[in-house]
């Protein structure tokens, strides 16, 4: 990744492109991978797992964790590489934090991830509804760990504010690129932001490990990722994902480039010589891969 690649967004097809040999993820399927899905369906959930088309979903669901979606399937924002729908969202489902915790309950999680899309549309971005969902998952099951990976509430504090007070594990709020490419990936986002958002959980609560995680084939350098890398550790974040980004769909922005493992490998050392507590970096990882781990990691370095 040392130099940028070169690609048009006039290419057609290229989401169907051949994958390296090294981009591999076994097909989903088993018992324990049906029986979440079924029982999402009849609590009516959404997970990121399912909405993002994530590669390791056979073995996430399998091994009984899942990344739930709250606030609707239908987010307030188009990025240019995710595959949620966008438009108008519908109203916010107050009892959805009741059946997310029963859900948590009835697959007996230790651990669990929550996101949401972006409800540009609500007051408070959604923030209470995330509130609720952390408060009633530890009442059902106290000794369940939360890590949220929320939207940047339009750079709000209060909203960030309700979130930190309901006691996550962790604090994850995705970077998802280098600075130069916001305007076509994330063009309603804002790197500054971003950074703002990260610093402000540590100014609310010090001892709040802190997460965000990265894409890259969209264009990039090595170098501005690694940019990237030292401005997030000058924001005091702790965790890191790094993965290969897939293209959806025909029209959202195609893939620069397959990263070589290698330069994954780099990356990973790189964070870590600049102190991040845990870094996952790989073809297939994503926000909320090995993310127990990681928390645990972060508790054990604060």
């Amino acid at each position: 990744m040392t130099t940028q690649t070169e690609t048009t967004h006039t290419e057609k097809g290229r989401h169907n492109d051949p994958k390296p040999p090294w981009f591999k993820a076994p097909f989903p399927g088993g018992d324990r991978y049906q029986h979440i899905k079924n029982l999402l369906r009849e609590e009516r959930l959404h997970t990121v797992c399912e909405e993002a088309h994530c590669p390791n979903i056979g073995e996430c669901f399998n091994s009984g964790t899942a990344t739930f979606m709250i606030l609707g399937d239908t987010c307030t924002r188009a990025c240019g590489y995710c595959a949620v729908t966008s438009g108008k969202p519908g109203a916010l489902d107050l009892l959805e934090p009741v059946r997310l915790a029963q859900t948590v309950e009835t697959l007996g999680l230790d651990y669990a991830v929550i996101t949401s899309v972006n409800r540009d549309d609500v007051p408070d971005g959604g923030a209470e509804i995330f509130a609720r969902c952390i408060r009633s998952i530890h009442h059902l099951r106290p000794n369940c760990r939360v890590e949220v990976l929320i939207p940047d509430f339009q750079g709000r504090i209060e909203p960030l504010r309700t979130v930190i007070e309901a006691g996550p594990a962790v604090l994850n709020h995705n970077t998802e690129t280098v600075p130069r490419l916001y305007p076509t990936a994330r063009f309603k986002g804002d790197y500054e932001r971003t950074l703002e958002l990260l610093s402000r959980v540590k100014e609310i609560d010090p001892a709040m490990p802190t997460k965000t995680g990265i894409m890259v084939g969209l264009g990039e350098t090595i170098e501005e990722v690694e940019q990237v890398l030292r401005d997030l550790r000058a924001h005091q974040v702790d965790l890191v994902t790094i993965g290969q980004y897939l293209r959806p769909s025909p029209k959202h922005l195609p893939v620069a480039r397959y990263v070589d493992p290698a330069e994954f490998v780099h990356l990973k050392q790189f964070g870590e010589d600049l102190g991040f507590a845990h870094i996952e970096s790989g073809p297939l990882v994503r926000s909320s891969y090995h993310a127990g781990e990681q928390e645990s990691a972060a508790r054990a370095g604060l």
